[in-house]
């Protein structure tokens, strides 16, 4: 008995040098990770802060074969001068108009479609969607032809026509798919909750479905925002006329890159104007955004 009492016990002695070895590996794995992280970030910032920095250089500076990413001495009247163009305004407002009412009517038409397709039963529903997930494999540049002879038809050409009101048709098959994977999560109890209280179809997916639905609708939200706002084929091909061009445009045909020297400190002042906003909306919408993808990510349909 005597023998057992006395005997050490080992495993304190070693178990809190375990605890030490334990905690040194961890915290080097993750100074690797995040080293690793913060090296990626870098290298995608870069083009970023070197548009910036060529935005403020002068013409002299930019020609230099030397790559430098800030300017000597910034440049400020590069701004003024594009800020003194009305076209840029006008582009711009065009820009917002377009984008603004393109996202109302694909969001909430995408939003209908998907709840029709993860929420009701309905008589052919499972061919339909995959129909339209037949969709993806179309390219795009297939369709433009037949688009632009159904809009010339219609008379919508040089109007802004053609670029939003085919928004308010549910255009997308991948953002469909993206929400119907979100809605198809949502438990049925709360459907038939709401059946119980007497709604209707239309009112579960406004109040229920469209509330719980949001991160993912951030999530196409974004995606289309970026699509849009980016958009150069389209509003090159249908607009045809100065007064309507938006900002991909206006940068892409104001400036004649046959000119010796090219101006691109003013080509680079306009895209940092027009790359604001896509940082400021996934900034706002980050949190949303990866909530959405996360939740997203492992649904069955």
């Amino acid at each position: 008995m005597s023998t057992l009492q006395h005997t050490p016990d080992l495993s304190v002695n070693v178990r809190p040098g375990r605890r030490a070895r334990y905690r040194l590996n961890l915290d080097a794995r993750s100074i690797v990770f995040y080293a690793i992280l913060i090296a990626f970030s870098l290298f995608f910032l870069f083009p970023l802060v070197w548009m910036a920095g060529t935005s403020l250089k002068s013409i002299e500076e930019v020609g230099r074969p030397q790559l430098s990413l800030l300017p000597e001495v910034p440049q400020w009247s590069n701004y003024g001068n594009l800020f003194a163009d009305p076209s840029f305004y006008r582009a711009y407002v065009n820009s917002i108009f377009v984008v603004v009412v393109t996202l109302v009517g694909t969001v909430g038409s995408i939003s209908f479609v998907a709840y029709a397709f993860a929420r009701l039963e309905w008589r052919g529903r499972n061919l339909v969607f995959a129909l339209m997930l037949g969709t993806l494999m179309l390219p795009a540049q297939a369709t433009l032809v037949p688009q632009y002879v159904l809009f010339y038809n219609l008379g919508w050409i040089r109007t802004f026509n053609p670029i939003t009101i085919p928004g308010f048709f549910a255009g997308g098959a991948a953002m469909i798919f993206l929400l119907r994977q979100f809605m198809v999560g949502i438990p049925k109890e709360l459907d038939e909750a709401a059946m119980i209280d007497g709604a209707n179809p239309l009112q579960t997916w406004w109040y229920i479905i469209l509330p719980l639905s949001r991160p993912a609708i951030a999530t196409i939200t974004v995606f289309l925002f970026v699509g849009l706002w980016n958009n150069l084929i389209n509003p090159l091909l249908y607009l045809q006329k100065a007064e309507l061009f938006t900002m991909p445009v206006f940068v892409a045909g104001k400036f004649n890159l046959q000119e010796s020297p090219i101006p691109w400190q003013t080509i680079m002042a306009a895209s940092v104007t027009f790359v604001l906003p896509v940082l400021v909306i996934f900034m706002f919408t980050q949190r949303f955004f990866v909530q959405g993808i996360a939740a997203t990510g492992g649904k069955e349909g």
